[in-house]
């Protein structure tokens, strides 16, 4: 399991200082939640966020997961991979063209990544499994923090799971909305491999927020490996 804290729960105060306690806590991934206020409600981050971020990337090599909830992203992809973006990640409702948007995105060197809306049909990854990198479930709406977790997201996890191993992709499965220490195991369980979680980090100290999140996927982990053995 890898852990993508997300920084819009994070203190913006000492925002480079609370993502290094996320790192030196062992999280492997940044998570950066960029809202324009048009494709959802709230406005938050640009690519000085990201850029504020790169220089605790280059001294411990933490991947900077961008999560762009804007309309027409296509337009600001360079700006975020010159500011030091590892993984952009867009969503289909909000590219006129998707194949161009993931082009672009791996053109200038990045990862890509491809989520919906919950509401949205999984049918509309299907054709982009092979040619993504990050497959994202969005367990709550887009827009805010700190939201519930939708129940049904834990079927749709299962169901991206079987779609990207049936496939043969490389893709890693990404949730992100509502994760904390009482459904992570679940969450795992159903085939997730990158969590994201804001609140459930950034409320408290950082280290005891992680450990607590990796002791309550441990039992899931533990028996994938002696199945797999």
């Amino acid at each position: 399991m890898l852990i993508a804290p997300s920084i819009l729960s994070a203190d913006f105060a000492r925002l480079e200082e609370h993502a290094q306690e996320a790192v030196d806590a062992g999280a492997e991934w940044l998570h950066i939640d960029v809202m324009d206020g048009h494709f959802v409600p709230n406005i938050t981050f640009g690519p000085l966020a990201v850029e504020a971020l790169a220089s605790l990337k280059q001294r411990t090599g933490v991947v900077l997961d961008t999560h762009l909830m804007i309309t027409e992203p296509i337009r600001y992809i360079q700006q975020f991979a010159d500011a030091g973006a590892d993984i952009i990640t867009v969503h289909v409702e909000a590219c006129e063209d998707i194949r161009q948007t993931l082009r672009q995105i791996r053109a200038l060197g990045c990862k890509s990544g491809l989520t919906l809306n919950p509401d949205t049909s999984l049918d509309h990854l299907d054709q982009w499994i092979n040619e993504i990198d990050v497959a994202m479930i969005m367990s709550v709406y887009p827009g805010f923090a700190a939201q519930s977790y939708i129940p049904d997201s834990s079927q749709r996890i299962s169901q991206l799971r079987a779609m990207i191993d049936h496939s043969d992709s490389h893709a890693l499965l990404e949730v992100d909305g509502g994760v904390g220490p009482d459904n992570v195991a679940e969450i795992i369980d159903c085939g997730a491999d990158v969590i994201v979680a804001g609140s459930a980090i950034f409320s408290g100290v950082v280290s005891e927020k992680i450990r607590q999140l990796r002791s309550h996927a441990a039992p899931v982990a533990q028996q994938d490996r002696a199945t797999a053995s």
